[in-house]
C-alpha cells in the first residue's frame, strides 16, 4: 500500500468509522496494528492493551452494530510529522448495536494516536467515551 500524508489517511480514517458503524469491521482492521503496541480505552470504560488483542476487539465489536448507521468526525484539532499524528475531536454516530430497538445519537469524544508502520499510518491508541448530555 502506497503511503499517506496525514490529511489522505485521515479522510480514509473517517470512512472506516463510517463502516465500522454499520457492522463492516474490516477497514478498521486495516488501519490497526496486529503485532506490537496498540491500546483502545472503550467507551464502556474498559481498556485493552496488546496490537493482537486490540485488532480482535474492533472485530468483535464491529460486528455488535446493526448495518444502517452513520458516522462523521468533528475535528478540533490534529498535527503529524513524518512518525506521529493525532486528531482529536468527536464522533457523531447515529448507530444501533445489539439489541437496541432503534437508533441512537451518540456523540463520543475521541482522541486517536497513529504511528506510520512500515510506511503506513496504523492506529496506535483510541481513547473514545461518550458525552454528557447537554445541559448536565
Amino acid at each position: 500500500m502506497a503511503p499517506y500524508d496525514f490529511d489522505t489517511f485521515l479522510a480514509r480514517r473517517e470512512e472506516a468509522a463510517e463502516a465500522y458503524v454499520t457492522g463492516d469491521g474490516k477497514p478498521v482492521d486495516r488501519i490497526v496494528p496486529h503485532e506490537g503496541e496498540a491500546s483502545f480505552h472503550a467507551p464502556t470504560g474498559d481498556s485493552v492493551v496488546g496490537a493482537a488483542e486490540v485488532a480482535r476487539r474492533h472485530a468483535e465489536d464491529a460486528k455488535a452494530f446493526v448495518p444502517s448507521g452513520t458516522s462523521a468526525f468533528e475535528v478540533l484539532q490534529r498535527a503529524s510529522d513524518e512518525e506521529l499524528a493525532f486528531w482529536a475531536g468527536y464522533q457523531l454516530a447515529e448507530a444501533q448495536i445489539g439489541d437496541m430497538p432503534a437508533p441512537q445519537s451518540m456523540r463520543i469524544r475521541v482522541t486517536e494516536i497513529f504511528r506510520k508502520i512500515n510506511g503506513d499510518w496504523k492506529m496506535i491508541q483510541r481513547h473514545a467515551d461518550m458525552t454528557k448530555p447537554k445541559g448536565s
